[in-house]
Formats: structure tokens, C-alpha cells, sequence
């Protein structure tokens, strides 16, 4: 959930490694904000370093442009999306004072998860306001500068940026403002800015040979009493990371309630709903997730010209060895559930890991998120824990506060492996999609000198080098060996103490491939997905297809064309049936369709699953309610459940989810005896 780079950053990643801050320009900014009002003033004090000018969204107007006092020249130059392009009638070197303001836009509390990923203008209310780095609030100097950052706001918000905080005065000591001066002195893309009527709580921790640690939290007053738990889990997280990478980068880290949905990572805070801020996974692993990234992605930049590395990275140090801390099954439950998604997108969206930016839809998170952690896991099993750990340590020794690429992490784990890894990487990260494996033959045979077992493995082209698990079955027995593939058939014979009578191919799910059909139960990513989703309504009501239509179009990322009931028999792509519980199912049994699964009947005010429907029928998926309001109540949550076959919801609330069973398949070993 980190707030990726900005487009500045691919004409940055072309910069040199900036070890040397006297090549990146700094901004002083003065801000005094009234969120009540959504009155913006401010003044902005930096060294022009080129003629490109800069952007202000389009609700702000600049006042006045000085060098050492007096007035030049400024002209608007076009437009960027929502801002006005800006350029300065002053010579490279000098010094200039901008002044501007303007009434920001309000607040949106309807974005949902989706509209908040996507670009936002500035926005401002009493209850929160949220002036993003890519809103264009601020003329930035350059693509990456340094900053300091004075902040005036009404005596009841507080408000931060990231970075040091310098100084802090209440309305006491500042006629009756809250005010607050923070610095940045590392490289930065960008300035994001929160306020609203926070609570405060503030630890300080020690730290051997360093300043002191200070965490915060900043939250509404609905959510204070969770400050305690998070400042502890911060400092564990934090601890944690330290020990196994290297020390914490910066003087503070802060956790901010958001009156969005939203779950963006900024150097030294995180930015957390205020909504889910409750919910145990946010603290388990989310907070952890937001934590790392002030290594990954804001201590070392992702070269975005050459792919973007730090969300596999932050996943797989995060997420996945939350899951792996916790136990095996957990574990191998996350890798079945980046292969599920894999299995899942359309293949003509399947792209390199080398051309990942940021997650913007649900397919770029497949990929830059569950296949890039895949390949850190394949990675660490190739090459053993001990150097992958060191491999980690090299890499964020060598590149802190610069640009990295694959290529720079390649490097670090050959460093720490003492072998070559291009091959590996070239793979992985060059090639689009995964191979698909099956075992084609396996034969056993007894010999007067023991027991040989002749194993034949086919791939598809172009082929993969890989090390595929393959675990041999007999009864009470079991045995996992790992065998070397080059070609698309390979042919290996194994020497055994005894004779296996099933082959299961990489049970554990170690290997990123496509699935086998045994694998794969139907799960709701695949409609999210879908490039030419369908929608049928079961109900006629007015209220109910107005629910459904707009349930449809937060659930789908593409535009779902509409159809009749009678239309599910026809055509291949994914269909979603959405109507009232009776409409629901008198249509399924018109068309000899699979009824409600007795599991999720009687359950809730909603249900929602994916249908087994006979072979050469589209894929089906099933959203019942108990009336229009219970469609509009789920309309917000359904989307985030795409790896799920089926949910039960009371209100918003899933009350019951899962994926339907899919056992691998055993392969019988045929014995000569």
C-alpha cells in the first residue's frame, strides 16, 4: 500500500546518484491553512535551476513574483491535467519568492480505495485535509529538491509533512495558531501534506549513537485510543527492520489517521483510513508493510526507468514473513494466492517485471507486488537464507539515498552468494508471464542394484531454466526431490530406496507457473479483471438495478456490458449475476445452473460467489442480496475480496469468507516390475 512515485521520478531515475545534496535544489515553504474555509496561502522561496517553470493546481493563483525584492515577470504556459503551467521571467540562479493562494477544492469522502490511487487535487475540511505531492500545491524546483516546511493552522488541527520535525508551538505561544517548521534534507519527489483535528501522542526512543527516535501518531479522536498499540508496534517494526537491514534512516516515524480509504507509505509516516484502522491485519501486517518502506522505495529510490523492485521487495520482507513467522500453511496460502492471480489475469495483460511502475489496477498489483515477492522467495531458495539475508544488508549499504534498479540487486546478491545470477534475473525479470510444467511420464523400475524412477518433465516454450520440487507419494511415505530443467522435456532418472505410486509436482506451490485447472477454483479477481465483463440483472425493480448497476461499476475495472438473464448462456466472458435472494434463484434454476451453495444460504443480507458452471459455459459469479440497500451496503468492500470464491456480508461486514477446495492432482507412477 505504498504511495508510488510520480511521473518526476523517470526523468529523475536519468539523474546522477545524488550522494552530493549540493546538486539538488531546496524549497522553503511557508503554509498557513484554514480547513474550514479551504483557504490556502502561501509562499514559496527556492533557486531557479532551468527555464521549465513549474505547476499549481488550478484553484490557486500566484500573487506575486520577487527576486531580492523586486517583481519579474510570470506568465501561464498551458495546462497539466488540472494545473496551470507557470513560467518565471528571471535568470537561472537567482533566487525567487513566489506568493500564492486560492480556495482548495473540498474534501471527497466518496472516494472509494480505487478513486484515491488515482490522481486527486488538494483537498481540504475540518475534518481532514489531504494536499497530495502529485495535486500540485506547491511550484516544485525541480524533480528532486530538499525542503523545509513552515506549517500555520487554527488552534484545533494539527497538521505534518514528512521529514524532521524542527520546531513546535501551540496556540499559546502563536496567537492563537498552531504552527510547526519540519525539514527534509534527503532527496524527495515530493511534498504530502496532512491536517485535521488530531490528537497527538508522542514516544521517544534511545537509539546507540543516534538521536533520539521520535513516534507519533496523529489521529481523529474516534481512533485515539489505538495510539498506545501503535506506537508499540511501530518501535517493534522498526527494531526489527533495523537489525535485519540496517539502522532506521530517519528521526521519525508517524502514523496518520485518514478520513479517506486510504494506505499510502511517505518517508518517515504512514498514512492509514481512519476506517481500518481498527481491523487486526492493519497493525499485523499493514503498519509492518508501510514501516519497511522508509528502506525500500523511500531510503533507496526505485529506478522506475528499469522497473520498479520495492514492492516485490517490501511484500515479501513484509507480508509474506508475517504469514511464514506464523506458520507453513499461512505461508503457502499467500503463494497459492499470487499464483490464483496470476491465473487470474488475461494474458494479454501478463508484462515483464522490468516494466512494473505502480499499482494503479488490480493487474499491476499482480504482478509488481505478488510476482516480484514470488521471485524474492525463489531467489532466497536458490541461493539460501544466510546470503540472502546478507544480500539485503550489501544492497541497502550501497545504494542508501539512490537510485537502484534489478540490476543493482542483482549485483548485491551475487556479492553474497559468490555466484552468478543473470540467468536468473534475466527470466524473471525480462520475460513476460510463466511457464506452464506438467509431468508427462513416470516409471518406476526395480534393478538387481536398487530402485530407479524415470521422470519425465515438459515445459512450455519458450522454455525456463528452473528447479522444480516434485514430491514422491507412497503409502506412509513421502519424499520431495528437486530436479533441474533447461528444455521444454526433460528426462531424469532417480535412484530411491523404495518405489513411489504418485508424483505430485511442486505441491508447496515453490515455483511462480501457471497452475493446473486442480488448482485453480474460481475466484473473484478473475471478474475484476475481466476486459469484457457482463452484467445480468435477476431483479427488475428500480432501486435494485440502480444498486447493482453502481456495485458493477466499483467491482469491475472495466466497463461491464449489460445483458438479459438469457445471455449467460451465450458467449465466453466472465458474467456477474447480480439481483434479490428469489430472482437470484429462480434464474439459476431456469437455466440449469449450480443453486446457492448450501453454505452461504440463509447467511447475512448478501452473498457473493463463483459458480461451477459445466465446461464450455462463460465464468459465472453470483451477487444476492436480501434488498437494495444490502447491494449498496457492499458495493465499497466487494472489490477488495478478489482472491475469495465466496463471501457472506451482514451490512458491510463479511461475516463468512473462502475458495472452494482444489487439491492437486496425483500422478500415478506407472511400476515394472
Amino acid at each position: 500500500m505504498k504511495l508510488l512515485w510520480r511521473l518526476a521520478l523517470l526523468v529523475a531515475a536519468a539523474l546522477p546518484a545524488f550522494g552530493l545534496h549540493a546538486q539538488i535544489p531546496r524549497l522553503d515553504l511557508e503554509v498557513r491553512l484554514e480547513p474550514g474555509s479551504r483557504a490556502l496561502h502561501a509562499v514559496a522561496q527556492f533557486e531557479i535551476r532551468d527555464d521549465l517553470g513549474f505547476a499549481l493546481h488550478r484553484s490557486l493563483d500566484v500573487r506575486s513574483a520577487t527576486v531580492a525584492g523586486a517583481a519579474v515577470g510570470l506568465r501561464r504556459a498551458g495546462r497539466r491535467g488540472e494545473s496551470n503551467l507557470w513560467r518565471i521571467g528571471a535568470p537561472i540562479g537567482a533566487r525567487v519568492r513566489i506568493e500564492y493562494g486560492g480556495t482548495l477544492p473540498e474534501l471527497d469522502r466518496a472516494l472509494d480505495a480505487r478513486g484515491v490511487l488515482g490522481a486527486k487535487p488538494p483537498m481540504a475540511s475540518d475534518q481532514g485535509s489531504y494536499l497530495p505531492a502529485s495535486g500540485d500545491w506547491y511550484p516544485a524546483p525541480a524533480p528532486l529538491f530538499t525542503y523545509r516546511v513552515s506549517l500555520s493552522l487554527p488552534a484545533h488541527q494539527r497538521g505534518l509533512v514528512a521529514g524532521r520535525l524542527v520546531s513546535e508551538s501551540g496556540p499559546q505561544d502563536n496567537a492563537g495558531r498552531y504552527a510547526a517548521v519540519f525539514e527534509f534534507d534527503h532527496p524527495a519527489d515530493g511534498i504530502d501534506l496532512m491536517a485535521g483535528p488530531y490528537a497527538v501522542r508522542e514516544r521517544l526512543v534511545s537509539r546507540e549513537g543516534a538521536p533520539p527516535l521520535r513516534l507519533r501518531t496523529y489521529f481523529a479522536p474516534a481512533v485515539d485510543d489505538l495510539a498506545d498499540a501503535y506506537l508499540d508496534d511501530s518501535r517493534r517494526y522498526i527494531e526489527l527492520y533495523s537489525k535485519r537491514i540496517g539502522a532506521y534512516p530517519f528521526t521519525e516515524f508517524s502514523v496518520v489517521s485518514s478520513p479517506l480509504p486510504t494506505g499510502f507509505g511517505m518517508p518517515t509516516m504512514t498514512y492509514i483510513g481512519e476506517s481500518v484502522l481498527r481491523l487486526p491485519f492493519i497493525r499485523a501486517s499493514s503498519l509492518g508493510h508501510e514501516v519497511l518502506h522508509n528502506w525500500w522505495g523511500n531510503g533507496v529510490f526505485a529506478d522506475l526507468s528499469r522497473g520498479n523492485w520495492s514492492e516485490g521487495l517490501t511484500t515479501f520482507m513484509a507480508d509474506y514473513y508475517y504469514k511464514e513467522r506464523d506458520s507453513a500453511e499461512a505461508a503457502r496460502e499467500m503463494r497459492l494466492g499470487w499464483l490464483r492471480d496470476f491465473a487470474a489475469l488475461p494474458r494479454d495483460a501478463h508484462a515483464p517485471l522490468a516494466s512494473f511502475r505502480s499499482r494503479t489496477h488490480g493487474a499491476e498489483a499482480t504482478l509488481g507486488y505478488g510476482k516480484a515477492a514470488m521471485v524474492f522467495f525463489m531467489l532466497r531458495e536458490l541461493i539460501g537464507e544466510q546470503a540472502f539475508e546478507q544480500g539485503v544488508r550489501l544492497f541497502w549499504e550501497s545504494r542508501r539515498f539512490r537510485f537502484a534498479s534489478w540490476e543493482h540487486l542483482r549485483a548485491a546478491f551475487e556479492q553474497a552468494s559468490g555466484r552468478s545470477l543473470q540467468p536468473f534475473f534475466s527470466q524473471w525479470i525480462e520475460r513476460a508471464g510463466g511457464p506452464s510444467v506438467r509431468v508427462a511420464a513416470a516409471q518406476a523400475r526395480e534393478h538387481p542394484d536398487g530402485k530407479r524412477l524415470e521422470l519425465t518433465i515438459e515445459q512450455s516454450a519458450p522454455a525456463y531454466a528452473l528447479r522444480v520440487p516434485v514430491e514422491l507419494v507412497a503409502a506412509g511415505r513421502s519424499d520431495t526431490r528437486w530436479i533441474d530443467i533447461e528444455g521444454e522435456r526433460t528426462t531424469v532418472t532417480l535412484e530411491l530406496p523404495w518405489l513411489p505410486e504418485g508424483i505430485r509436482l511442486d505441491p508447496e506451490l515453490r515455483l511462480w507457473r501457471v497452475l493446473d485447472a486442480e488448482q485453480l477454483p474460481p475466484i473473484l479477481r478473475r471478474w475484476i479483471l475481466a476486459r469484457a465483463p457482463r452484467l445480468a440483472l435477476a431483479s427488475q425493480a428500480v432501486d435494485v438495478r440502480a444498486a447493482a448497476e453502481s456495485l458493477a461499476q466499483r467491482f469491475f475495472e472495466q466497463l461491464p456490458r449489460v445483458i438479459g438473464p438469457a445471455g449467460l448462456a451465450d458467449g465466453s466472458d466472465p458474467a456477474l449475476l447480480v439481483g434479490l435472494h428469489r430472482d437470484v434463484d429462480a434464474v439459476l434454476e431456469r437455466f440449469g445452473l449450480p443453486p446457492r451453495p448450501g453454505r452461504l444460504a440463509g447467511r447475512g443480507s448478501a452473498q457473493v460467489w463463483t459458480v461451477r458452471v459445466p465446461e464450455g459455459r462463460a465464468p459465472l459469479a453470483v451477487v444476492s442480496a436480501r434488498d437494495a440497500e444490502s447491494l449498496r451496503q457492499i458495493s465499497r468492500p466487494l472489490p477488495h475480496y478478489g482472491a475469495r470464491s465466496y463471501l457472506a456480508f451482514d451490512g458491510a461486514r463479511a461475516i463468512e469468507t473462502g475458495v472452494w477446495h482444489a487439491p492437486g492432482r496425483l500422478i500415478p507412477v506407472r511400476a515394472d516390475r
